[in-house]
Order: C-alpha cells, then structure tokens, then sequence
C-alpha cells in the first residue's frame, strides 16, 4: 500500500508540510509507504484543452504531471495539500490536478483520496471543498476525520501548536490507514471493485 502526498505550497517545508507530515507519520506507523511530492516555487502549465492525452494517455508536456501519469498504478491513495490564496488552492496544485485527472479519470477510479489545508485565518472550507471535486468526479472515496482537515498558522511554528488541527491530521491518517486496509481484505476476500457503465457526457440542451 502507498499513498502520494502532494505539497501545493511554494514553501517546501512550510505550514502546507508540516500538516501532511503529521499525516504521513500516522501512516508510517501502520507501515503503510508514503511519497510526498513537492511541486516547487516555479509555475505549473495549465491544460490547454488539447485533447492529446485523451490518444496517448498523458499529457504532451513533460514535467511532473506527465510523470505521476505514467505512475499511478503505483499509489492506492492521493492526498492533496495547499495553502489559501483568496479562499482557492494555490495556482501550482491545481493546474497540476487539472492536467492529471483529466485524462486519467478511470484509473483514479477505487483510489481513497483527501485534502489538507493551512491558513493563517480564513477561507479552509472553500479550499478544502475546491480539492475535493477532484476526488468526487473520479469514483474516488473521500477519506474524513473529525473535523474539516485544516490548520491554522502563519509559520510551522505555530501550526505545531494548533493542537486541534493537528490531531485533525492524525485522525485522518488513521481513517486512511483503516480504509486501505479495509480495501486490502476486501481483495484477498474475493470481492471485487465497483463495475460502472459506460461514461455518459450530455449537456442540457436537447436537440428535437
């Protein structure tokens, strides 16, 4: 079992890290592995709309995005981590997000996913709502905890002492950890994924 952790801030090891760490370390002690990707300082090309991945099942820029593309049959679950800039995600985490699940939809599908979010004061619930959709369009279950998963701090320093936050992140790596273990004796049980139907894309315009 692993999980990839993705770091949207442009600071490494910042308020963004240090709550994904606390997660991260719940999940070592399950020895479930962990990789934490931090997506740096420098911009994250958005999706142009193209539709080259929807032919060779990636996307045509080869950066980070590309690479976590031709890997995801390695991760069992997806945690997405970013500051609040004016109540949204950061621009890097989700141009990163937008390239990544657009044309690899179905093989998201039967991952755990969950979103973690720092602020010095306000706009958690709107951030944490926005990483979610990508989760909720996917057939991914979205793992929980006790609280909306969010800390509170202007620096590391201070997040280390939002001592609710934190056990926020704790209770979310033990959902996680249960729930993949959970999966993992449901496989050796015999019993098998969700099968879906064919996708449908419609819009709301009907022709007569």
């Amino acid at each position: 079992m692993k999980v990839l952790l993705i770091n949207g801030s442009s600071n490494k090891e910042g308020c963004t890290y240090t709550a994904l760490h606390e997660v991260e370390m719940v999940l070592w002690r399950h020895g479930i592995e962990t990789e934490l990707l931090y997506l740096g300082k420098k911009p994250v090309a958005g999706c142009i709309a193209c539709m080259k991945c929807i032919e060779t099942g990636h996307c045509f820029r080869d950066d980070a995005v590309k690479e976590i593309q031709g890997r995801l049959a390695e991760f069992d679950a997806i945690i997405l981590g970013s500051p609040v800039y004016y109540s949204q995600p950061t621009g890097q985490i989700t141009s990163f997000c937008q390239r990544l699940f657009f044309c690899k939809e179905g093989e998201m599908a039967g991952k755990f996913g969950a979103s973690v979010v720092s602020c010095r004061r306000g706009g958690a619930s709107a951030t944490f709502e926005q990483l979610n959709q990508f989760f909720t369009i996917s057939n991914m279950p979205v793992v929980s905890s006790q609280y909306w998963n969010s800390v509170h701090g202007f620096t590391p320093e201070d997040v280390r002492k939002d001592e609710e936050g934190l056990q926020t992140m704790r209770s979310l790596g033990e959902n996680m950890a249960w729930l993949l273990k959970s999966r993992e004796a449901a496989i050796k049980q015999g019993i098998e994924a969700p099968v879906y139907e064919p996708r449908l894309r419609t819009h709301f315009i009907q022709n007569k």
